[in-house]
């Protein structure tokens, strides 16, 4: 039996709804079904489809300009955190469990206005997708692009990932690369025949503690990039001094860098060493300085920030859209089993996204 939403209901009341049926990534299927059902019986305005666990919404009211929101149906793992509950009351409301803040409350605020705008003055697309917490290659939004393209096309994407109800604007790219020394073999009680390839990783080590991150101001929006190892590995036995030795470094860039730029910079850093990329996403730039842009700041008030970390804002930038990020609770506490999000940052992204599209 598919669970009945009303779309229509207090977005807060919808946001305990969507968090007490449970989504882990690559088991959508039944908040899916009930999206989708209540898309197509409460909003007959919207066409709708169904992509494997991802459903769809627009309008096509020939509107001059088109906004997509998007948000995904998927959480990390349970931990002991559902069925949701509540602390405080009235304005202080707050909802605790697992995606209350990743991002099922971004979720009941986009279901709430699909169902309720239907006199929109933008177009509206809405995306809910499947298996954005896992690897690139499984999320939602590949197939969609692959299969549906035209479904991600408008002049201003907002993704409702979680931002403390304020406009984070686009994101930074994200690069992994490892670093690698070498040595050469020897029985530790004879160490000086050998290289030991750990205290060569010293060097890197220096360099990484001494790096200053670049700070880049792009429409008004501080960037502030990183540069930390994440893993060290190295050693044959405990009588061996080892020949290898590969640290792992992350790379945060600011979106006015391309992952070669960044690539380029970081083989700088690293000059004389083995440097090789494993992993590279590209940033989104705000975007600001597009009309509908500066509409929906104007319609969210206060000043906008920069996305700190990388989301799916960055595969809409690369779609030609600019993309903000816009959603309630705090995003410093997603995949923690503390999950909870404030009743008033709910109301509040509701408002501002009825205010912009009408």
């Amino acid at each position: 039996m598919t669970l009945a939403l009303d779309l229509a209901a207090n977005p807060v009341e919808l946001t305990a709804a969507l968090v007490d049926v449970p989504s882990v990534s690559g088991n959508e299927a039944a908040l899916a079904a009930a999206v989708e059902h209540a898309l197509r019986s409460q909003a007959r305005h919207l066409e709708v489809v169904r992509s494997g666990n991802a459903v769809l919404a627009r309008t096509r009211f020939g509107r001059p300009t088109r906004v997509v929101l998007a948000g995904h149906l998927d959480t990390v793992p349970i931990n002991n955190n559902l069925p949701v509950r509540r602390t405080g009351a009235g304005a202080d409301l707050v909802l605790h469990g697992c995606g209350t803040v990743d991002m099922k409350a971004g979720d009941a605020v986009m279901l709430h206005l699909a169902a309720t705008a239907t006199e929109p003055r933008h177009d509206l697309t809405f995306v809910f997708y499947d298996c954005e917490e896992v690897e690139a290659a499984r999320n939602g939004l590949t197939r969609i692009e692959r299969e549906l393209s035209d479904w991600l096309t408008g002049d201003l994407a907002v993704v409702c990932e979680p931002s403390n109800a304020v406009v984070e604007a686009g994101c930074q790219g994200t690069m992994r690369v490892t670093v690698r020394t070498n040595g050469k073999r020897a029985h530790t009680a004879r160490g000086w025949l050998g290289v030991n390839a750990i205290h060569a990783a010293g060097e890197v080590l220096r360099r990484l503690a001494e790096y200053e991150p670049r700070q880049v101001e792009i429409d008004g929006c501080q960037y502030h990039e990183g540069l930390q190892a994440v893993c060290v590995e190295g050693g044959v036995a405990g009588n061996v001094v080892p020949d290898e030795c590969v640290v792992t470094v992350n790379h945060r860039f600011a979106p006015d860098r391309s992952p070669e730029q960044a690539e380029a910079h970081l083989r700088e850093v690293f000059a004389g060493y083995e440097v090789s990329v494993v992993d590279l996403a590209a940033g989104a730039l705000p975007g600001l300085s597009h009309q509908v842009a500066r509409d929906f700041v104007r319609a969210a008030g206060g000043q906008p920030v920069a996305k700190l970390g990388w989301t799916d804002v960055a595969r809409f930038a690369a779609l030609g859209l600019p993309a903000v990020n816009f959603g309630p609770g705090d995003p410093s506490l997603a995949h923690t089993r503390e999950e909870h999000v404030p009743a008033a940052d709910i109301r509040r992204c509701a408002e501002v996204l009825t205010q912009f599209v009408h």
